[in-house]
């Protein structure tokens, strides 16, 4: 269904925290997002998220990118598909990143785009944005918390578990002596049926990896996220998939080609790309398609605002397979007020909305006095 952009609008909004969300690479201070709106000649809107958590300063600057750098290559111009403008932009800004060495911003802005545009083709179809993607598209897929520090697990799990949540995910790195020891206490505490994951956020080094996965074996991990940096040599991973523990990765991955090769290589179990972060439905559903074919697990990442976890859902239902629906657990308004585990999750799974596209309105009133800019073209 073709489509022509006629006005972008973009937010960057900051929530602040009272518990500042760790992970082993930097601090959150605050919680961020990027949301953007497309509306085309007729009216019909859709709505996008771009990732905005790294680095600190970077809500504002995509904001600026949107408007300044990629509106113009948008706005005006006749699109067949949201997978045709995706590529297109992908392709007419390349140099662009090249010579400011920030193809990352670029990619995380066409995202926004490429989730908006789905949500407005689906909108205009009077369709759930999954269903648009596949007609047997699911209706509910398996969740798990996510963002679980391992120094406040017993307690996060706990509420987690009271929240409808049957699987867990910790995030480890801070200490390699203790936190072997602590994973094997939070296993110990799981009732029949719940599994655990761990996430290192590329902490380790090779070795460093090894001895905790060894140290840690009792507890049983459904999988350990990220254990070395996405760039570590293919030996080194394939080292590690020896192992007994299967790997998962994909936040840090990007582009076709970029996880082709990771999917070719073997070495991961279970393959996670980040809506937001690249690729948009576009990008990260044909992954998706990939990774079932050659026989992996599609586990979408998302650690963001609410319109990019409404998108990782429908995604995740569409594409079908055994994998599980990433919920921070952590507090974020941003997230909470367009998708609230609350409405959401019930014994162990997301229950997708059945409204037209994302089922997004507009930012929700509670959030304006967390705007810090605002921009518009078109």
């Amino acid at each position: 269904m073709p489509y022509r952009v006629a006005r972008i609008q973009a937010w960057a909004l900051r929530v602040p925290i009272r518990t500042p969300v760790a992970t082993s690479f930097g601090v959150m201070h605050n919680r961020p997002a990027v949301f953007l709106r497309i509306e085309d000649a007729e009216g019909a809107a859709g709505w996008g998220e771009v990732f905005a958590n790294w680095p600190a300063a970077g809500a504002e600057h995509r904001v600026n990118l949107l408007i300044d750098d990629v509106a113009g290559l948008v706005l005006g111009r006749e699109w067949s598909s949201p997978t045709d403008m995706f590529h297109e932009l992908s392709r007419a800004t390349h140099i662009r990143a090249l010579q400011c060495g920030e193809p990352g911003p670029f990619r995380q802005v066409i995202a926004g785009l490429d989730i908006a545009a789905w949500d407005m083709t689906a909108r205009r179809g009077g369709l759930p944005l999954a269903k648009l993607v596949s007609s047997g598209a699911r209706d509910l897929v398996p969740v798990y918390a996510s963002g679980i520090h391992i120094d406040a697990a017993g307690a996060m799990i706990a509420a987690a578990r009271a929240a409808g949540f049957r699987a867990f995910k910790v995030k480890v790195g801070f200490d390699p002596g203790a936190d072997p020891g602590k994973v094997i206490e939070c296993s110990r505490q799981l009732l029949p049926q719940e599994a655990l994951y761990a996430d290192a956020n590329q902490a380790w080094t090779r070795e460093e990896a090894r001895r905790f996965l060894k140290s840690a074996a009792e507890a049983r991990l459904g999988w350990i996220e990220e254990p070395i940096a996405c760039d570590a040599p293919d030996g080194d991973w394939l080292d590690l998939a020896g192992l007994d523990v299967p790997l998962a990765a994909g936040e840090n991955i990007a582009g076709a080609d970029g996880f082709d090769h990771a999917l070719s290589l073997g070495a991961l179990r279970f393959v996670q790309p980040d809506v937001c972060k690249w690729g948009g439905v576009s990008g990260n559903l044909a992954v998706a398609q990939d990774a079932l074919r050659r026989g992996f697990v599609y586990c979408p990442h998302f650690l963001g605002g609410g319109i990019g976890l409404m998108a990782s859902a429908h995604l995740l239902a569409a594409a079908g397979g055994s994998g599980l629906l990433e919920v921070d657990v952590n507090p974020n308004p941003l997230r909470d007020a367009l998708a609230s585990s609350g409405d959401f999750v019930r014994d162990g799974n997301w229950h997708l909305s059945r409204e037209p596209g994302l089922g997004i309105s507009g930012i929700p009133a509670e959030l304006r006095d967390h705007v810090t800019l605002t921009r518009e073209a078109g």
